[in-house]
């Protein structure tokens, strides 16, 4: 290969094709690659000596996905051609940074720590999002700009896939949010809905267009409404469950429910759990956790 990176090849002796270097005094130009007609052999030493002028280093940090991490070297050259390279143990810490951010984008978001809490979040962000457009977009699919403007702080000292495990998702996403937004969050997309037996039951926003409550039946007893969020917007699909937590009616209309569906689910039901409560008065009924509620 020349300096210009073209490549090129040897019309020479054998001696020659042995050399690392050459001073090449005679070239044509067919074709693709050029062909050296007249050359010389050089050293490496010679060659520094002789071209101080053309030298120029290159300083590459990058990641590598072999080692899923970031990797940085020192290439002294003449033209494309590298006569010395070297890794560099402490690079900069802002090229570091763009390389690791690179990385990210280049594995995905599953390279980060994410709990079930910190999905949970993020799914809630999704859905506020989802339903009100002003409210930001910090999570996608890959990598965005903003939620890579509030990982960066956060990746300080990092430099490899290892690392970032010690990342906590939950901060990094509550980072970007004010004060006023956190505030909001909690309000208008809560992790739990309190039901009328008293339990707090936790919602689903995977899919953030269709939130979901999963609860037994009996525990909604005395509930009239169906429950929303959302500022009151979105009504959650309530998942009604029986006493062995396998679903036995979906609806967002609970009302409705009561009034026309739930005395052929009861027959059902009082014919599979005898020992459960299974009121005529649904909307009177005391809810409950247990078979039948304490009097």
């Amino acid at each position: 290969m020349l300096s210009s990176g073209r490549g090129v090849r040897l019309a020479a002796t054998e001696s020659l094709s042995r050399s690392a270097y050459l001073v090449a005094a005679e070239a044509d130009d067919q074709g693709a690659d050029a062909c050296i007609l007249l050359a010389a052999p050089v050293q490496e030493k010679r060659l520094l000596e002789l071209g101080p002028h053309l030298l120029h280093e290159e300083v590459q940090v990058a990641w590598d996905r072999n080692t899923r991490s970031v990797r940085a070297h020192k290439r002294l050259q003449i033209g494309a051609i590298t006569l010395k390279e070297s890794s560099i143990a402490q690079p900069p810490e802002d090229q570091v940074l763009q390389a690791l951010l690179s990385g990210i984008r280049i594995e995905g978001l599953d390279c980060l720590p994410w709990t079930k809490s910190s999905r949970q979040l993020a799914d809630r962000m999704r859905f506020l999002h989802h339903h009100l457009p002003e409210w930001p977009d910090l999570i996608e699919d890959h990598l965005t700009e903003e939620l890579a403007e509030h990982l960066s702080p956060f990746l300080t000292g990092m430099r490899s896939a290892a690392d970032l495990k010690r990342l906590s998702m939950q901060d990094v996403l509550l980072g970007g949010l004010s004060w006023e937004q956190r505030q909001q969050l909690d309000r208008e997309a809560p992790t739990h809905i309190q039901v009328p037996s008293g339990s707090r039951i936790p919602v689903d926003y995977s899919r953030p267009e269709d939130p979901t409550l999963a609860v037994r039946l009996q525990e909604m007893f005395g509930q009239q409404e169906t429950p929303r969020i959302g500022g009151g917007r979105v009504p959650l699909t309530i998942h009604l469950l029986s006493p062995a937590q396998r679903p036995v009616q979906v609806t967002r209309d609970l009302a409705n429910f009561w009034r026309e569906t739930y005395f052929e689910v009861k027959k059902d039901l009082k014919g599979r759990y005898p020992k459960h409560y299974w009121p005529d008065d649904p909307l009177e009924a005391i809810a409950t956790n247990r078979a039948k509620p304490r009097i």
